[in-house]
């Protein structure tokens, strides 16, 4: 028997005549006469995958021009229908087919005839013929080519504007925005506000590989989907399939109607001057209105009447939440073990530090992760530049004992060392405007203690006192290291002697 399922299949695939014949094998004849006869019927090989070589010679080769009366006609309405649904295949429709036949008594179609009548009648109806992406399968996305265009009201500068298109494969449905840049915060917007324009998600995301959507390493086949791009999909529970590279056939849709966009929209703009983003695209809203009501050229009905009909229930509903852009950088842990982020300071595990760590942000959270694990999570801080959130858990033990402290603690430690002492630790907390800015400097005073002894540290302490009523810790440390406060003990010892050989005033009355 003939192969006419691999012809078919082999000539799907851009195969020339010589070279099928020669794999079949069988004359070139044969192949092009095959493929003439599947070109008259309109017999592609999507409609004959899942037949034998036997069903799909029967399909080619019959004459009838009505089914045969004998047998259970199928519902063909009802089949063009269920064939836009995802997953659904003329073989199941068959099948189903056969069990109502059986519960009936009728005498059901071969399943080639099948086939072929149901091609026939999607011959009748060109509207709702075999399609590559079913609905609410696909949306492909772009930016326009050609950029609208603002006007400062103050300056007269005019500001290039770009315009992002998504258009729903099925329908042509489009959704269409202005923006000031093409940057990943646009990109990402654009999104968003589509899916609620068509108020829900398609299945698959096709978009250009701007490097908004793919990283770049020059191989389509390797390259990495954007991270917030890629967390933006799984929100929204879509896939992202990026269109390969100078292949605008990969997304039709979108390069179709970007045309059309352009010309409809953007040029019929093009007498009409903007002061603002707002206003913009409020024109570009009511064109849109316009364009998706806008009969089609080549068929019956609207984009929108489409996209009601037969899509937008087919479409996964949206998520109870809207996607919060996240921001992502990366950083090195530093000596603090803290990261720094816009002028704010984060804290990570110690045991973090000198390591690089990607730091997630958005408006609310400051995620922390290395090697794609998330070690550290904060609220985002925002006010005055150099603030500093810290987890205590973060921290070494030393530093963590270092926060068991507070000023009444300092003073009863250092009032138990002595009065001098007791009064450059009251100084410090009392000299900053938060209390707690001077801890770090009575906590150095604390480990002086554990280097020199009590009264070393009460007479360094009286002698800095000596040269400001507010002495730092840095002072008092000077003293120690350089036994300042020994020379006056050793002056005070001294000092009696040098008492005893003086001669009072009384001594010289009289004389």
């Amino acid at each position: 028997m003939t192969k006419y399922r691999e012809i078919l299949r082999l000539k799907s695939l851009g195969i020339s005549n010589s070279r099928i014949a020669d794999s079949i094998p069988c004359s070139r004849n044969t192949v092009a006469s095959t493929w003439n006869r599947a070109a008259e019927h309109h017999i592609t090989w999507d409609n004959v995958k899942e037949m034998t070589d036997a069903e799909v010679e029967e399909l080619l080769f019959t004459r009838q021009e009505e089914p045969p009366s004998d047998r259970v006609q199928p519902d063909f309405a009802y089949i063009r229908k269920e064939l836009k649904r995802l997953g659904v295949t003329k073989k199941l429709l068959w099948t189903e087919y056969l069990e109502q036949c059986r519960l009936s008594g009728g005498v059901p179609l071969m399943y080639s005839q099948f086939c072929y009548w149901c091609q026939q009648d999607e011959m009748k109806h060109k509207a709702t013929m075999h399609i590559d992406r079913k609905p609410g399968e696909t949306v492909e996305v772009d930016w326009a080519g050609d950029p609208a265009h603002l006007i400062d009201p103050n300056t007269g500068e005019i500001t290039k504007v770009w315009v992002f298109v998504g258009v729903l494969s099925y329908s042509k449905y489009p959704y269409v925005e202005a923006f000031l840049n093409e940057k990943q915060d646009a990109w990402i917007t654009a999104h968003v506000h589509m899916f609620q324009w068509f108020g829900g998600c398609p299945r698959i995301i096709v978009p250009d590989n701007c490097k908004t959507a793919v990283i770049h390493d020059n191989n389509w086949y390797t390259s990495e989907l954007n991270v917030t791009y890629h967390e933006m999909a799984e929100h929204y529970g879509v896939a992202i399939i990026p269109a390969r590279v100078r292949r605008p056939k990969d997304k039709p849709g979108a390069e179709g109607t970007v045309g059309d966009i352009s010309t409809w929209i953007i040029a019929a703009l093009r007498n009409e001057q903007f002061f603002s983003l707002a206003e913009l695209n409020k024109a570009i809203r009511e064109k849109l209105e316009r364009f998706v009501n806008d009969p089609f050229t080549r068929k019956d009905g609207t984009r929108r009447q489409l996209f009601l009909e037969d899509e937008k229930a087919l479409l996964t509903p949206l998520p109870s939440s809207t996607f919060e852009m996240a921001n992502w950088k990366e950083a090195t842990v530093q000596f603090n073990y803290h990261v720094y982020l816009e002028g704010m300071y984060y804290s990570v595990p110690h045991e973090y530090i000198g390591k690089k760590v990607n730091i997630r942000s958005t408006s609310a959270v400051v995620e922390v992760f290395y090697n794609s694990a998330r070690i550290a999570s904060h609220p985002r801080i925002y006010g005055r530049k150099g603030q500093y959130h810290t987890t205590v858990e973060h921290m070494p033990k030393e530093h963590q004992e270092y926060l068991e402290w507070n000023g009444e603690r300092f003073r009863k430690w250092a009032n138990r060392i002595g009065p001098s002492v007791g009064k450059v630790i009251e100084g410090m907390l009392t000299s900053q405007r938060v209390e707690q800015q001077a801890y770090r400097g009575c906590m150095g005073l604390l480990k002086l203690s554990q280097k020199y002894s009590p009264a070393r540290l009460e007479s360094a302490c009286a002698k800095a006192l000596t040269f400001s009523s507010c002495p730092s810790f840095k002072s008092v440390k000077n003293i120690l290291a350089a036994s300042a406060d020994q020379e006056q003990e050793s002056a005070e010892e001294e000092k009696p002697n040098t008492h005893a050989l003086t001669r009072g005033a009384d001594y010289y009355k009289g004389r």
